[in-house]
């Protein structure tokens, strides 16, 4: 892992090797977790986080569903995320804030004011599936489903939830192939093991409705925004698997994955076999966001402050080691 310097831990900003937990921290035996995954640009005007706020949002709209008091307003979470990259020198990152129940008992339903821990790290963290972005991923269904609806809420971004994704993911990787896609248990399209799926079809951009056990993804929504910027049709609906088979074009979105090309699906070639037009056109818009050429016309990005500790003032305690 390419980790950075510093951590901030409940509060503080501490040594990366410092911000530990218990091993009887209650997320480490039941998932309890929530979590957001952000990304930090390298912009003309220096860094800048995309979407913070609303990867804000979706964090305490996750911890909501789980009764996890996350103990800090949306706007200290904002101003962490910013610091915890400003400490760290850092011109573009993948930002991680955590919040998890600690140490306060093995119990599967958590005791009344048992501990919540929050953590924000940052790191360098290139293409989610390398290569794959510029000369397209080969993907496969998988055998295992996304869970039903009504069993675990796929709209949280939850630490439990991802151990459908590694299941996914496992099988996909002893196929040989970058990435795997899931069906829902009625059998229809659902998501991949960490990304919106997308298809083009005769022009327009289907995908699957956030009802098909999917994270609804702050960059899937991006895309759909830019895609009708460009004058392309956009809907959401129900998808079987042979839609995958007879697509011109599949890409996945995601804050990791950011825009990746399908080249092929079990082992059959998406159209050409080649990044088509419509993902290259949107890849250049939302890539052109962070090298300007693209206009920021609805303030997604949030520029990390230079000048952050004089404009906030010491915000939080820093622990000795840092001082």
């Amino acid at each position: 892992m390419n980790q950075a310097e510093l951590i901030w831990h409940n509060g503080q900003l501490k040594p990366w090797v410092q911000a530990t937990v218990h091993v009887s921290a209650h997320a480490l035996h039941y998932g309890s977790s929530v979590f957001e995954g952000e990304r930090v640009y390298a912009t003309p005007k220096g860094p800048a986080f995309f979407r913070l706020a609303e990867h804000t949002a979706r964090l305490f709209e996750s911890a909501r569903m789980y009764e996890i008091d996350i103990g800090y307003s949306e706007d200290e979470i904002n101003t962490a995320c910013l610091e915890v990259v400003a400490a760290n020198r850092m011109k573009s990152a993948y930002v991680r804030p955590i919040a998890f129940r600690g140490a306060g008992g093995l119990g599967v339903v958590p005791n009344e004011g048992s501990p919540v821990d929050v953590s924000i790290m940052a790191l360098n963290w290139g293409a989610y599936l390398g290569e794959a972005i510029e000369h397209g991923a080969d993907v496969c269904v998988s055998s295992w489903n996304r869970p039903a609806p009504n069993t675990t809420p796929s709209w949280a971004k939850a630490g439990g939830n991802y151990l459908s994704s590694q299941l996914i993911g496992f099988e996909a990787k002893r196929g040989g192939y970058h990435e795997g896609i899931a069906l829902g248990t009625n059998g229809l399209l659902s998501e991949g093991a960490g990304e919106n799926l997308f298809l083009v079809r005769k022009g327009r951009l289907i995908t699957p409705t956030t009802s098909a056990g999917i994270l609804a993804g702050i960059t899937r929504d991006t895309v759909m925004t830019l895609a009708r910027d460009l004058g392309y049709k956009v809907e959401e609906r129900d998808l079987p698997r042979e839609a995958l088979y007879t697509s011109d074009e599949v890409f996945l979105t995601g804050t990791a994955a950011e825009i990746t090309p399908v080249r092929s699906v079990d082992r059959k070639p998406v159209g050409t076999g080649k990044p088509g037009p419509m993902t290259r056109a949107l890849q250049k818009a939302f890539f052109g966001l962070f090298d300007g050429s693209t206009a920021d016309t609805r303030n997604w990005l949030s520029y990390v402050p230079s000048d952050f500790n004089a404009r906030y003032g010491q915000m939080y305690v820093r622990s000795e080691a840092v001082a």
